[in-house]
This record gives structure tokens, sequence and C-alpha cells, in this order.
């Protein structure tokens, strides 16, 4: 029987397990339920593909609410997602035992901006996998002001990273390639995955992995990937690292079909840029919370598709226009101050990092982006980032609202009216 309080090194498992044609699959799973969340954890174990386990935790957790946990726990109010922090210990040590092994690593997920909490409880529980980051768990999220995520990060981060002291790789992956999950350029998805990751290796984390999130075009997700692995190898200060590709996590196909097909491009990505993980989406996304079955099927469906990518190495793309933007971005922000997280926050203030359609307060929202004719996410305002001199004047167009609802669709436009695959059983699989 595994142990359920031998940590497991999550990123030496996907190393181990993924690229070079092969892929880890994971679910983006959680759920109130400990028989649930254990009953989900083996079903993902037991399914035909290299995975690895997901306990996503519940909203009023990620925003440090625990009054309201314990008061839906005690009314037996279903919550959506784990409650790692207030569950005593030995019931998440239960859903965990047998099933969390050398084979088959856990990471928690939460979206928290004040996340102690939730390493705190993390540690205490030897479990030494989890997500997010200053930026990427605060902007989208709420309205924490960015100093105050920042701080509370960096103070989780490097209590997070003690536990290398006590024989335990923690490993910590950056949320900053998925920012609002739609619309925002590439090359800044790629510089915000960069500078997460500097950020937790500056304060002790020797083990990351930087996330990218599927986008409007796959030639120009190719692009992005590329960049950011030739910016990690660049830049990063460790040599523990991976890339984790995000199924689309926009507006979703309405269609099974429609949704089984944009889950295979996010594989085909994942396999012909050497990235070794893959988090997927079923076609449940558009309508509901989908079943552990589904979560199932979905994970099925994106190992067969890898199988079926022919295995090439990666065309290194050494000036593409992504890698130029993002590089320009990354070395901005670091230019401000010697401390990531300070610079950072400089960076916001100076509008030199800014989110198209983000409305947090301290995002100055003056730049805008497209989905040109031939599918690829462009810049229509730079606002004040520093790359006019890569984007024309770095004002090429005014996006309307119209526009903006119809960009916001076209995914499940373009993939809910393909013409269906022949011989197809998408919707069986």
């Amino acid at each position: 029987m595994a142990d359920p309080d031998r940590a497991v090194d999550f990123g030496g498992f996907v190393r181990r397990n993924g690229g070079s044609g092969r892929l880890v699959v994971q679910p983006r799973m959680g759920f109130c339920s400990a028989e649930q969340m254990r009953a989900g954890l083996v079903a993902t174990k037991l399914a035909a593909a290299t995975t690895v386990g997901t306990i996503t935790l519940d909203s009023y957790t990620r925003v440090g609410d625990l009054d309201s946990v314990a008061s839906a726990l005690r009314d037996g109010i279903d919550l959506n997602g784990y409650p790692i922090v207030s569950r005593d210990r030995a019931t998440t040590r239960w859903v965990l035992s047998a099933v969390q092994d050398n084979d088959f690593p856990v990471q928690i997920r939460h979206g928290s901006a004040a996340p102690g909490d939730i390493f705190a409880a993390l540690m205490a529980l030897r479990l030494n996998a989890t997500e997010g980051g200053p930026v990427s768990y605060c902007l989208p999220y709420g309205r924490t002001p960015l100093a105050e995520s920042v701080g509370n990060w960096k103070e989780a981060v490097r209590r997070f990273a003690e536990l290398r002291a006590t024989g335990v790789q923690p490993h910590l992956e950056t949320f900053g390639g998925c920012m609002l999950g739609q619309l925002c350029p590439p090359s800044q998805l790629v510089a915000m995955s960069v500078l997460e990751a500097l950020f937790f290796c500056q304060h002790g984390i020797a083990s990351v992995s930087v996330s990218y999130a599927q986008q409007t075009d796959a030639a120009q997700d190719r692009e992005a990937v590329i960049a950011l692995r030739r910016l990690c190898a660049e830049l990063l200060p460790v040599s523990d690292w991976h890339v984790v590709i995000y199924a689309y996590m926009g507006v979703f196909p309405t269609t099974d079909e429609g949704a089984y097909r944009l889950l295979a491009q996010a594989a085909d990505l994942a396999v012909t840029t050497g990235s070794e993980r893959i988090i997927v989406k079923t076609v449940a996304e558009s309508r509901r919370i989908p079943t552990i079955a589904e979560n199932v099927a979905a994970l099925e469906h994106a190992a067969r598709a890898a199988e079926a990518v022919p295995v090439a190495h990666p065309a290194v793309e050494a000036e593409s226009q992504t890698y130029r933007e993002a590089l320009t971005l990354v070395n901005a922000v670091l230019d401000l101050h010697a401390d990531i997280g300070t610079a950072l926050l400089r960076a916001f203030a100076r509008g030199y990092l800014d989110i198209p359609y983000c409305v947090h307060p301290d995002n100055a929202g003056r730049t805008r982006s497209y989905v040109d004719e031939d599918g690829w996410l462009r810049w229509a305002d730079t606002g004040a980032l520093p790359l006019c001199s890569l984007v024309g004047n770095g004002r090429t167009r005014r996006v309307t609202s119209s526009q903006l609802l119809d960009d916001l669709s076209y995914v499940r436009r373009k993939f809910d009216t393909a013409i269906p695959l022949a011989g197809s059983d998408c919707a069986r699989s």
C-alpha cells in the first residue's frame, strides 16, 4: 500500500514520462465529497493513458472564506471543489491512500491570490505539487491588490521551498500562460509564464513547469510554445522544468465532435512542440461540470490523439515574431528591479505588462487584441507595452464590441461547424 505521507516527485515523473512523442495527460477535477474525490483519482489512475491526478479546490477555500466552507460542510451543501484546508488531515490521507504513488503523482489546483492556508495544508500532508502565481492567480480572479498577491505568494513560495530540507522536491506550475484563458496575444502569455517561473525560482523552487493555453490558431500556437521552450532554456536557473499545454480555455464548442476535435488539436500541439504534459477539457465544458466518466473519456481521447501524431523534433525558430515580442517583454520587466516581484509590480504600474480586456484595477487596460482573417491573435493596441518597434506604431485597428463578441466565439464556431471527421466515433469515446 502506498504511504500517503510519502511525497512523489511530480516534476521528475512528468519529465520521465513526457516529451519526445510521449504525453502525460491530466484532468481539471475537484469534488467536495471525499468519496467522490477518491473515486475521481482512482478513475484517472486507471485510465488508458499516462496520467497524473488532480485535486481542484473549492471557491470558498480559494478566497480564504473558511467560515462559509465550515457552514456548507455542516449543512451538507455541496461545494464546487475539495476543501483541503477544512477537511481533517486523516480524511485527505484516506483520499490519497493506495492511489498516489511513484507512478501516479497528484497536483493540487486552486486559484488563490492569498494561498498561505492552502500551502500550509499541503505541507502538512506532504503534498508537493501545486500551481498558480502572483499575477495569474490575481488579475483574472477578483480585486485583490496585485501588491498584496505578490507579497502573499512570495511568503507562500518561500515556505513551500522549505520542503526540500525534508527530502521532498516541491513543484510549482505557473498559470501565467493562461491569463484570462483567451484573446491575450501569445507573446504576453509566454512572457508571463517565464516571469512567474523566474519568480518561483528566485524564492527557492528548483522544480517548475511553464504553461501555455491553446489559442485560436495551431501554427501560431506552435510558434509560441517553441518560443516558450527557448526562453526557458535561456533564462531559467534550474534544469528541472517542463511545459504543460492547456486545452482551449475560452468559449468551448457545444458539439461533442467539435470539443474532441479541439482537444485533439491541443494534443497535437503538445507532441509537435516537445511538451510533456497536457490538461484536458471535456465535451461537457460548454454545459456543466463534467462527470468522472467524461473526464476519463477526455484523458483517453487526448492520449490516443497524441499517439497518432508523427514524432519529430520541433523546429527551432530562432527569431519568430512571438519570440522577439516575448523576449522584449521579459527583458523590460527584469530591467525594472532585481526582485522579480517588485519588477512585476512596476511593470503593471507602467503598463509594460497589460492584459487585454482584463478589468482588474491594477491592470492598465489600454491594450486590445483581435483575431485576424487567418485566425491569428494580433495586437490591436499595445498601450504602453515596449513593443512599438515590433508591432508597427503599436496601434493597428479599433475593436468594436460586436467584433469582440465575434472573436470570443471564434473557436467555438470554427470547431462546431467544421466538416465531421470521416468514420468519427468521437461522441462515443
